[in-house]
């Protein structure tokens, strides 16, 4: 993986399905400090929780039996609706001149999904993406992990 490099004033969105930390850099880019400008958190119940209706079911064309279809996950329903709407709030905050450059910390299911639903002005100042899950860290293990990947090299 290449240095990833978080300089002075820039912002990163951590985040999983349900959680979403947006920070600034407020020190260097050898030297983290973040500052927590904006927490976004939104429980899931379990999908069996969601939605406890019988699965639906099919007749087939030729004969008389049946089979079910499968019911759909609303948890991961819940958690793309959830990505659709932090990415929104970013693509705001990048039209209103707030951010100018954005690292992107999120593990692999999560970082597709705000990929689709990242506009073009938003991907214009995308620095870098970074495919770990840190969203249930502290800010100073985040700032570690941070740190550490800037000084590979």
């Amino acid at each position: 993986m290449p240095p990833v490099r978080v300089p002075h004033q820039s912002w990163i969105l951590v985040c999983d399905g349900s959680k979403a930390l947006l920070f600034r850099n407020e020190g260097g880019a050898l030297a983290l400090n973040l500052k927590l400008a904006q927490v976004t958190f939104e429980p899931h119940p379990s999908t069996r929780d969601l939605g406890a209706e019988r699965p639906g079911r099919v007749h087939e064309s030729l004969g008389s039996s049946r089979s079910a279809v499968q019911s759909p996950d609303w948890h991961q329903q819940a958690e793309a609706e959830f990505l659709r709407g932090v990415a929104h709030a970013l693509d705001e905050a990048v039209h209103a001149n707030h951010i100018k450059q954005l690292v992107l910390v999120a593990p692999p299911k999560a970082l597709g999904e705000l990929r689709r639903h990242l506009t073009a002005a938003t991907n214009s100042v995308l620095s870098a993406e970074i495919n770990k899950d840190l969203a249930r860290l502290s800010t100073k293990e985040i700032e570690r992990h941070l740190t550490a990947l800037n000084r590979l090299e």
